[in-house]
């Protein structure tokens, strides 16, 4: 355990969550006013401590300030407000539209909040993935626990710090710890349990979600792929944004591009790019003194990198040195699909080149692989993108640039298959904690027009029900 994290006692876990059910029992967090109120509080408490929470990132991840900001402070802030200034459109009941008969139905959907949650975050992305979906659970009016990840010491301690300080600790807490800590947790009974990590403890956790019949939310990896259409787009631009996209938080990012695919008349010329793309991002090396780039978190990690650069057959053009918990973002050639980097998520600063016929390959090597979280395409033809679009699968699908899908936070972002399920961002994170409550009601002054229901059933009756059998079908 390190020294700045204090882990909850199991006690004070199970008394939590007594207060968090009891305050959703008691409606604390129901009232718009209180949910808008809080997320301005959440949006204050990233604001007002930019500078201590930059310093446990940077403690945690060894990330720069700058990448902090871009991926994980400044997109608090914005959805925070955004998340209160949207509660009154976003909470409004739902009228649908029915049979003219039952106009007089009052028929509505209302979005009602689930109850109190649980949400377990990472360590790779440690504030944002915490507080993002966090958002949704406020906004949905949800008392919410958070279990920060331990592998992250600083900004775990950090939020549990400043949650009583800005938030109301009768609705949200947070409670620190490790595998007895969230085994605890996960025993207990939740409206819904939203998890961000590996897939090894996601099959966990919904095991565990199982035994309560919970709903889950699973955010996990994937090896995502790329694929350069270079003979439809500028090689140099996809050069640098494939590299940009790989370096955040040194590749340990569950959307970081995992492989790249380029037919192999365009190999030599795509191999060139990443060098003039690294030279201009590092001219000293990217674990030079002068680089930002972040560190390997732990041994344990950091020893499978290693193991998989030594047992890989691919050529290293670019990067491969090492330097403690630090790692060269390297790029290997000639990576064939059973080599060692291929065998799972990369999660590191490591970028394998796959050669390829032509798009058709690309598009058989990912549909035969397990679905990705993410499909990345340098391309500006319509024809390959309308054959990404109709023939692959993946819980987002981004044109030309890598990493910008969590930027926008009017969509979805969510895996499919094995890379999770449900997903985040915005409203889709309000939507995940609300429960849509169908509603109607029956007029006692209809009951004349429902006589034709109650037993006795009469052949007049029958005839009419079944007529709805003999309705004219549409042709084909």
């Amino acid at each position: 355990m390190s020294p700045e994290l204090k882990y909850s006692p199991i006690e004070e876990i199970e008394k939590i969550h007594t207060i968090l059910t009891s305050s959703f029992l008691a409606g604390l967090t129901r009232p718009l006013a209180y949910r808008r109120k809080q997320l301005l509080q959440l949006a204050r408490l990233v604001q007002e401590n930019d500078d201590a929470i930059e310093a446990a990132v940077f403690a945690d991840l060894g990330a720069a300030a700058f990448e902090t900001a871009l991926t994980q402070t400044a997109p608090c802030v914005a959805q925070a407000i955004r998340c209160a200034d949207s509660l009154e459109e976003w909470t409004k009941s739902e009228k649908p539209q029915v049979e003219d008969w039952k106009a007089s139905w009052d028929a509505t959907v209302y979005k009602e909040p689930k109850g109190a949650v649980l949400l377990i975050s990472p360590w790779n992305v440690p504030f944002a993935i915490s507080l993002l979906p966090f958002m949704g659970a406020i906004a949905a009016g949800c008392p919410a626990l958070l279990k920060p990840s331990e592998l992250a010491p600083h900004t775990a301690q950090l939020l549990a710090d400043l949650f009583p300080k800005y938030l109301d600790p009768s609705a949200y807490r947070v409670a620190n710890g490790a595998v007895i800590e969230t085994t605890k947790m996960l025993s207990l009974k939740w409206s819904h349990i939203f998890y961000t990590g590996g897939i090894k403890v996601g099959r966990i956790v919904a095991k565990a979600a199982a035994e309560h019949v919970t709903p889950l939310t699973l955010e996990l990896g994937s090896k995502s792929p790329v694929f350069v259409d270079a003979q439809h787009t500028d090689i140099a631009v996809a050069a640098r944004r494939i590299m940009w996209g790989k370096q955040i938080n040194a590749g340990q990012v569950c959307v970081s591009p995992d492989y790249v695919m380029v037919t192999k008349d365009h190999l030599d010329a795509l191999v060139s790019a990443f060098e003039t793309a690294y030279k201009a991002f590092w001219p000293d090396g990217s674990i030079s003194s002068s680089s930002d780039l972040g560190k390997i978190v732990n041994a344990a990690h950091l020893a499978r990198l290693k193991d998989m650069l030594a047992r890989s057959e691919g050529k290293v053009v670019v990067g491969g040195k090492r330097d403690g918990q630090r790692m060269e973002v390297t790029i290997l050639r000639d990576v064939q699909l059973d080599d060692a980097v291929m065998e799972d998520e990369n999660f590191g600063p490591i970028l394998p080149i796959v050669p390829v016929e032509d798009v058709n390959e690309a598009i058989k090597i990912i549909r035969e692989r397990p679905t990705a979280l993410v499909v990345y395409v340098f391309t500006e033809s319509e024809d390959t993108k309308e054959k990404f679009l109709g023939n692959t699968s993946s819980g987002s699908l981004v044109l030309n640039d890598t990493f910008q899908q969590l930027a926008v936070h009017e969509m979805p972002f969510g895996g499919q298959g094995e890379s999770g399920y449900g997903c985040c961002l915005g409203k889709y994170s309000f939507d995940t904690f609300c429960h849509k409550r169908s509603y109607i009601n029956v007029p006692i002054a209809a009951d004349p027009h429902l006589q034709f229901r109650y037993p006795p059933y009469s052949l007049t009756a029958y005839e009419m029900v079944a007529a709805g059998v003999k309705q004219p079908i549409p042709k084909i």
